[in-house]
């Protein structure tokens, strides 16, 4: 599958179960293959990892490689730059090319953020999603061998970048605060990491939900609808209107980040992520599969668990 800009291909990776449960620390499979300026990695084997306290440690140590999309008119391009230069504080950038990232993820003082196509093992739908990744580098055989610190679905593989691109502010943002969160308590690496996200659900008192229209099933579509079940403020607005908040870092904001197959019509994993706009903070988090009540949307469901949190 294709994305429907013109860009060199992520590298892709294959996810087991496990990585729902603790989404935040990758496992990944890459079989071992040179490198090359246009690629994209098959899928054969798998392995799992969970960054250690010493990682953690290290990686602040590092300086980041933000490795570019080949397309230099890539939306994506232009948006993790301005991103990574508002916001990136954790560790010293540099921006890389596609094409150099085999040669620079040797450098073992070096750690990547990058896009990568994903997959789950036990998946028949065979669905492909894009992930952002941080990983340290390091004089491996294969990119497979790269320790994970962190990533974060963007979207169903091959949507648009429009859907997505205008949130990496506060997706930067997010998996810094993120990372010094673990750093600072490395056994939550373990943990389930949604439980704890999920305990920030009744601190959306006070604040505005933000939602695009094709995003919501269609019970739930309508600002009336919403209200018949989640008594807070909510508005339907564009997309136009979540990147004005985001740019103007309104606290008073939370808009959805959603992830899925987005009209295409199989079972896929749908994630739901509710997050500030201005404190870039998760105030909600899960997914569920696609099929039968279950399409690709926000679902009634996922209102009421937000009703019965503020109560």
């Amino acid at each position: 599958m294709k994305n429907t800009r013109s860009y060199s291909p992520p590298i892709e990776l294959m996810l087991n179960d496990h990585r729902i449960i603790d989404l935040m620390c990758t496992m990944k499979s890459i079989p071992t293959l040179g490198l090359a300026v246009f690629f994209t990695l098959s899928l054969q084997a798998q392995r799992e990892y969970l960054p250690t306290k010493e990682d953690l440690q290290h990686f602040h140590r590092t300086k980041t490689y933000v490795v570019l999309h080949d397309n230099p008119l890539s939306e994506y391009n232009f948006e993790i730059k301005d991103a990574i230069e508002k916001y990136w504080d954790i560790t010293e950038f540099e921006f890389i090319q596609f094409r150099d990232f085999g040669d620079k993820s040797r450098d073992l003082n070096g750690s990547f953020l990058y896009t990568a196509a994903v997959s789950f093992e036990k998946d028949r739908s065979n669905a492909r999603y894009l992930f952002l990744c941080l990983s340290l580098g390091g004089d491996y055989p294969s990119l497979d061998e790269m320790k994970d610190i962190t990533n974060l679905p963007l979207s169903y593989y091959g949507v648009d970048e429009d859907h997505y691109s205008y949130k990496l502010g506060t997706i930067i943002r997010f998996m810094q605060d993120h990372i010094r969160l673990i750093t600072a308590d490395p056994g939550m690496v373990s943990q389930n990491v949604f439980k704890h996200y999920n305990e920030n659900m009744a601190d959306i008192r006070g604040k505005t939900l933000y939602l695009v229209e094709e995003e919501l099933d269609k019970d739930v579509s309508t600002e009336a609808r919403i209200g018949a079940i989640y008594p807070l403020p909510v508005q339907i607005v564009d997309r136009d209107r979540i990147r004005e908040l985001i740019m103007e870092g309104d606290e008073q904001a939370v808009f959805l980040h959603k992830v899925g197959p987005e009209g295409r019509q199989m079972e896929a994993r749908v994630y739901k992520i509710l997050i500030g706009a201005g404190d870039s903070k998760f105030y909600y988090f899960d997914f569920h599969k696609t099929g039968g009540k279950h399409p690709d949307a926000f679902l009634a469901s996922d209102f009421t668990k937000l009703a019965k949190a503020i109560q």
